[in-house]
């Protein structure tokens, strides 16, 4: 019996393992690519590991603008997931507490995130336009925080509601204010569905593509916009492309592995109702 579970144990790591490998074979074959030399991209049969292994196209991407892409992203990308957990977050706890606006009133701000981008892309423009805002940090944070929003509230909402509200009952007897009340009780209960609402923000942020194409120019330009521009007219950059878009990875990677532990609890937090 032992031995039957054993095998058993030894085909699903084996199954889990070809997946891994199926799903991940893009992102490998991609960081392969960043080390090839120009004659060995589209050789046949295909060159998997190459001859010539070094940074010098990592050096290149990041020269000929990768790093300003990078650095812009990160400004974007962080202040628009701060912008939008602290303003989704209040604005979440006064619907799951207060009721605003009734029970639809929840579902009409998730609806706004159901807009197709090119529906309001051509009214963005126009505003920002009017407002001399294009090609800066403001516009696109703006953009991506309005866009976010209803995704925080909706989420934020579901843990808020999963909350007794007799702990921050005791807590306004005690003498504690409302705000209070949900900076020190409710917040830190929510802090694992805090923290999986800010990755998928600040995921949906650094991808971001035609938003970022269209308000910034030539003085904001996010590590999407550099990627998609070092496709030439009559060459095509690819060890660059590879190159950049590996460095663009491994933000997102090392907050999905540094805040997993909080991700897992987060995601499955409002799972279970009582």
């Amino acid at each position: 019996m032992r031995y039957r579970k054993n095998g058993v144990n030894i085909l699903v790591f084996f199954g889990l393992a070809i997946l891994l490998l199926f799903f991940l074979s893009p992102i490998i074959w991609n960081v392969l690519t960043s080390f090839k030399d120009r004659g060995e991209y589209f050789t046949y049969p295909p060159v998997f590991i190459s001859s010539t292994f070094s940074f010098e196209y990592y050096q290149h991407g990041l020269a000929i603008g990768g790093a300003k892409g990078i650095q812009d992203s990160l400004i974007i990308t962080l202040s628009t997931t701060a912008i939008s957990v602290i303003l989704g977050s209040l604005a979440a706890y006064s619907i799951a507490r207060f009721r605003i606006g009734g029970d639809n009133f929840a579902f009409w701000i998730l609806s706004i995130r159901m807009l197709p981008p090119v529906a309001s892309l051509l009214p963005l423009f126009l505003f920002f336009r009017f407002l001399r805002l294009l090609d800066t940090y403001e516009a696109l944070i703006l953009t991506y925080s309005i866009i976010n929003l209803p995704f925080v509230v909706w989420l934020m909402k579901g843990f808020f509601e999963e909350l007794p509200k007799e702990l921050e009952e005791a807590a306004l007897v005690d003498g504690c204010s409302r705000l209070g009340a949900f900076t020190r009780i409710a917040l830190p209960l929510v802090s694992p569905g805090l923290v999986a609402t800010a990755l998928f923000c600040f995921m949906f942020s650094w991808n971001e593509f035609i938003f970022a194409l269209i308000l910034g120019r030539s003085r904001v330009v996010p590590v999407t916009v550099n990627i998609a521009g070092m496709i030439g007219g009559h060459e095509i950059l690819w060890a660059e492309i590879s190159a950049v878009a590996t460095l663009a990875s491994v933000p997102i990677i090392l907050l999905a592995f540094v805040l997993q532990r909080f991700l897992v609890r987060g995601l499955t937090l409002g799972a279970v109702k009582g």
